[in-house]
């Protein structure tokens, strides 16, 4: 049965950036969507180069449009939209230039830095100039392995005012995983940081320089930044490149540069899979297609509005970092923290959410479990009286997670629950104002997206779980993957199951109120007695278990079939009982489904999870079949898969 757990009031959705637009539409091609999301939906699906061309106007992006909506392609991501327009991404962000706050840097310790915007346009500007004096080309690689600094956007702009390719890894990764991304892109320029700071501890990351330098020879150009708050860590490095720092660029006298506009198809960011089945796959995104896909869901899906704030838990080597910088197109400004989330503090998300007046919060599902079990509950501790949206995602947001949110944080706010992805960078389906927040489910798909769900044999179905599917082309797709002759990885990794249907390898479900229940990657799916099932399922029960800090989920080859193992990682102080296993597994019956239900649950100490903070199930099923991890750069704590080696009770 349905739960309705908030609704927009009437104000709120006149109110909204959502209302207007269907105004612009209705009045432009004299349609009456009578505030229905499913009818405008519907409408920009169907017309969907009308759709898509008509929100750069109504959105009022900065640049050339072409006369020409779309230029069709039989193959699917062939399909051009806007061809012939231009436009420059890094102009787009920098949509003021006055005293007002642009950007607020946060670490863990506390220290505050503000950037205006008028600093910004000034910086982002000084760097560039500073690309020219390097003869910097269009399409030369920049890259940044950085914390989540002021600095790191202002040289992502500068990247993008000349037309060169950003990518960037945050100071997490390991020396050989920044080597494995960087290397495959051959850049010419680094910045790279002296230091980075987690959870109180420091962590030397430029004596990793040399090491870099060694394996990535196109690197040229190195320029080093200073922690914010911090003393600066010297370090003799090879001879062979430049070395300047950021300090030093930004002395530069200010002298305007001409922003020319490049292709809406031009490239502007590699961004890289997390998977650990082998090298990370780059993935290169558009600039067009990544500006107005982002816009449209800062504005029309979650209603950010200039003047507000957003801030977004998240590195620089997550896709969220993208999505969060967009914001500065929509007038807003962005709050960037740096650091543990839970230092001296467990909910110190919260508090700055408070002290920073914050309008939209961006938080995984994992953090949301994290403060549901805290003693004392939070019982709206923080008054939150600005903020109007919380988004989660990262992994699917349990039903008691959604509780969670209304019953301790915030009566009124928009509980938006979103899934995407890297090899979009955005969202397939999120939130809207029109339609109410269901427990458990994401509210709909995103405007301009055909998105559906097929079974295994290629036909749409409702209310059955099966594949995430997209059936019509769409801007954000990427463009390529980076070293894909004839586009062979790139197709094998979307188009391979469905014929020219693009399939996203997630595990899903459409609901009776067309709200989307995600469940999982599709290639860690369980599969006993050959029915497929979805992990979200069984973490939702475990979930409620105070004793329990988290858990993951396999399925494990057994005489002929498939059995599922769930291990499990206690709360300090608690032990993992017979009794225990009992009441996990008749939560699980009861509350799932008897095949849900493990064969065998197993006390772990840690489990193996991404840099973006996702629990890798794929790689602790490949241990525990004997099979390879190659990628484990790609883990932030690849040690703790030795623990799920040999393990005497998975032989039972």
């Amino acid at each position: 049965m349905t739960k309705k757990l908030w609704q927009a009031t009437s104000y709120q959705k006149k109110n909204s950036i959502l209302f207007s637009f269907e105004n612009y539409i209705s009045k432009k091609y004299n349609k009456n969507f009578r505030r229905n999301y499913e009818k405008l939906l519907d409408w920009s699906i169907k017309n969907s180069p009308k759709f898509w061309s008509s929100f750069w106007d109504f959105t009022e992006i900065k640049g050339i449009k072409g006369k020409k909506e779309i230029k069709k392609s039989k193959i699917f991501y062939k399909n051009l939209f806007l061809p012939n327009s231009k436009l420059n991404f890094g102009e787009n962000l920098l949509s003021k230039n006055n005293n007002e706050k642009a950007i607020t840097f946060i670490s863990e310790d506390g220290f505050r830095e503000v950037r205006t915007w008028f600093q910004l346009n000034q910086n982002s500007n000084k760097i560039a100039q500073f690309f020219k004096s390097l003869k910097i080309r269009q399409k030369d690689r920049i890259v940044a392995y950085t914390p989540n600094t002021i600095e790191t956007v202002e040289a992502f702009i500068a990247t993008s005012f000349v037309g060169a390719i950003w990518s960037s890894c945050s100071p997490d990764f390991g020396t050989q995983g920044v080597i494995e991304r960087f290397s495959q892109i051959k850049p010419k320029v680094l910045f790279i940081t002296d230091q980075y700071f987690y959870n109180g501890k420091k962590i030397n990351v430029i004596e990793r320089l040399p090491k870099i330098l060694k394996e990535i020879p196109s690197i040229k150009n190195v320029v080093v930044l200073k922690y914010p708050g911090k003393n600066f860590i010297k370090r003799n490095v090879l001879k062979r490149v430049k070395i300047f720092k950021w300090t030093d660029l930004l002395k530069r006298k200010f002298k305007s540069i001409d922003i020319s506009k490049y292709d809406f198809e031009h490239e502007l960011a590699i961004l890289y899979s997390s998977g650990t089945t082998g090298k990370p796959k780059c993935i290169c995104h558009r600039s067009g297609g990544v500006l107005i896909q982002h816009k449209k869901e800062h504005q029309l899906h979650c209603d950010i509005k200039e003047g507000d704030n957003v801030f977004y838990f998240t590195t620089c080597g997550w896709m969220m970092w993208n999505w969060l910088v967009s914001v500065l197109a929509c007038k807003a400004s962005i709050v960037l923290f740096d650091g543990s989330p839970m230092f001296k503090q467990e909910d110190l998300l919260l508090k700055i959410t408070e002290k920073e007046k914050i309008t939209l919060l961006g938080i995984s599902a994992k953090y949301i479990d994290f403060l549901s079990k805290l003693k004392p509950v939070l019982n709206y501790k923080y008054k939150l009286k600005h903020l109007k949206t919380i988004c989660s995602t990262g992994s699917p947001l349990s039903n008691e997670g959604f509780k969670y949110v209304y019953q301790n944080i915030k009566k009124n706010v928009h509980l938006a629950s979103v899934s995407g992805g890297t090899d979009i960078v955005s969202c397939f389906v999120l939130g809207n104002l029109y339609q109410p927040v269901n427990m458990g489910e994401i509210q709909n798909k995103g405007l301009g997206l055909n998105v559906d769900i097929y079974s295994e044999n290629g036909r749409p179905q409702k209310n059955k779980k099966g594949e995430l599917v997209c059936k019509n082309p769409f801007p954000s797709m990427p463009l390529k993957f980076w070293n894909d002759k004839k586009d062979k990885k790139f197709k094998e990794a979307y188009f391979n199951r469905f014929s020219n249907i693009w399939h996203h390898g997630d595990f899903a479900e459409i609901t009776k109120t067309s709200g989307f229940i995600i469940y999982g990657r599709s290639d860690t799916t369980l599969n006993p007695g050959g029915v497929r099932l979805g992990t979200a399922e069984i973490y939702s029960e475990v979930e409620k278990f105070k004793e329990i800090k988290e858990s993951i989920a396999v399925g494990q080859s057994w005489d002929n079939d498939v059995r599922i193992v769930l291990f499990i990682v206690m709360q300090p102080k608690y032990y993992l009982t017979e009794d225990l296993i009992n009441k996990i597994k008749i939560e699980i019956r009861n509350n799932a489904s008897p095949r849900h239900v493990p064969s065998k649950v197993i006390e772990v100490n840690d489990i193996p999870r991404t840099k973006s903070g996702k629990i890798v199930e794929l790689a602790v099923k490949n241990v525990i079949e004997g099979n390879s991890i190659k990628n484990k750069e790609a883990l932030t704590n690849p040690e703790v898969l030795k623990q799920f080696k040999n393990l005497k009770d998975l032989n039972i």
